[in-house]
């Protein structure tokens, strides 16, 4: 399926051609005769090939240089759609696109105890089917669907493996593409999200040519991704949770009773954050978080977003220590990877301005090179929607390869 795909757009040239359109969104045909190479007949050629399959189309025309007016092409966006899915373990979300990556529909899931592997698969079936309804869209309009999802898991066989701190149980060996695929007939690829987050970040910022990007996310866990020269990083085994488990104090906790003592994860994630607190409140610190909830041990990531919007002194300090102990951990990874780029994402980062600042300060403070080693620091464009647009993108960029 994912060979039909492919096959859609015949030949090297028209790929190019298509993939060059798609970069620009909107480029005229003296500038695709400068950068493409081609003749101005094979552009023609070429440009009228795909506009009568429909995948692009004119549109207007461009200034006048001194003689008639360039012609401008874009990608037609109701060529196809494509479906981008986001399955982590706080929310999960579905988005109708278009071919041009514009946003049509979208539906958001909160993970709670009762959302299952089944419960939210037919969910997304069904949802599916009521977004293209209501567009008066059949089936074979759609392209595909890409998912970006908590590893570990294995992109060949479509199946996430043993993630953990779902709230709901059954997130073992779940055939995620094989099930959607049967139920809706279209092609499902699967990739973990930190690497769609960061090809969708990628793509929203395609004007700059950073070659080496990094991409981490800080929510329940850690994740994190790769990108160099345009082109997602994979190891041998699915690595996306891998910087969670870097040993920041070799005497220290764990979480869950699972994984390294001391590493990056019982410091600087959600779970480190509600256990930094309820373990304060018994030790008998003060805090707001005793009046948003009288037991300690019921104290949850809600309540520290409340205590830390209201200033409380005793989030305010865990959020900061978390901040550092984050910061030291991606100082490591910037002394061993150099990015040029990183992309910082996920509900910690999102949550509090001070938790980015703080880790980034400190990163560069204990980066070995700096500052003839310059890295650039960023939230991303997209937010929360950056691993369900990059999950589509999976789909859209098989057009393109060859």
């Amino acid at each position: 399926m994912t060979t039909a795909i492919q096959q859609r757009i015949a030949g090297r040239k028209h790929k190019e051609i298509f993939e060059q359109i798609r970069k620009q969104g909107t480029v005229s045909k003296i500038d695709l005769l400068e950068k493409s190479g081609l003749t101005g007949s094979t552009l023609t050629r070429t440009l009228e090939e795909l506009t009568a399959q429909g995948v692009i189309a004119e549109a207007g025309f461009g200034e006048s240089t001194g003689g008639r007016r360039p012609i401008l092409y874009t990608v037609n966006p109701d060529y196809a759609y494509v479906f981008g899915l986001d399955i982590s373990r706080m929310y999960s979300k579905l988005i109708l696109f278009d071919l041009q990556l514009n946003k049509l529909d979208s539906k958001r899931w909160v993970m709670t105890e009762d959302v299952t592997p089944e419960v939210l698969l037919e969910e997304i079936v069904a949802e599916c089917r009521a977004m293209l309804e209501r567009r008066s869209l059949s089936a074979d309009k759609v392209l595909g669907m890409g998912i970006g999802a908590v590893g570990p898991l294995d992109r060949a066989s479509g199946m996430l493996l043993e993630p953990l701190h779902f709230a709901a149980s059954g997130w073992k060996n779940v055939s995620v593409t094989g099930f959607l695929e049967s139920r809706l007939g279209f092609t499902v690829l699967l990739d973990n999200g930190a690497n769609t987050a960061l090809i969708g970040e990628s793509w929203s910022d395609r004007e700059r040519d950073y070659r080496h990007l990094l991409y981490v996310h800080v929510g329940v866990g850690l994740r994190s991704a790769m990108m160099t020269n345009g082109q997602v990083v994979y190891g041998a085994v699915d690595m996306e949770g891998s910087i969670g488990q870097m040993i920041i104090q070799t005497d220290g906790p764990r979480l869950w009773n699972h994984g390294n003592f001391g590493a990056l994860e019982s410091y600087a994630s959600i779970h480190a954050l509600e256990q930094q607190a309820q373990a304060r409140l018994k030790q008998g610190r003060d805090s707001l978080l005793l009046r948003l909830e009288p037991d300690p041990e019921k104290i949850g990531f809600a309540h520290l977003q409340q205590a830390l919007q209201a200033g409380d002194p005793l989030t305010v300090e865990l959020f900061t220590q978390a901040a550092t102990y984050f910061g030291i951990g991606l100082s490591n990874l910037l002394n061993i990877l150099h990015p040029e780029k990183v992309i910082l994402g996920g509900a910690l980062i999102g949550g509090h301005a001070g938790f980015f600042h703080t880790a980034t300060r400190v990163a560069i403070q204990r980066t070995y090179y700096y500052p003839k080693y310059q890295v650039v620091f960023s939230q991303g464009t997209l937010g929360e929607e950056a691993l369900a647009t990059g999950a589509a993108l999976l789909v859209v960029n098989k057009l393109s390869a060859v």
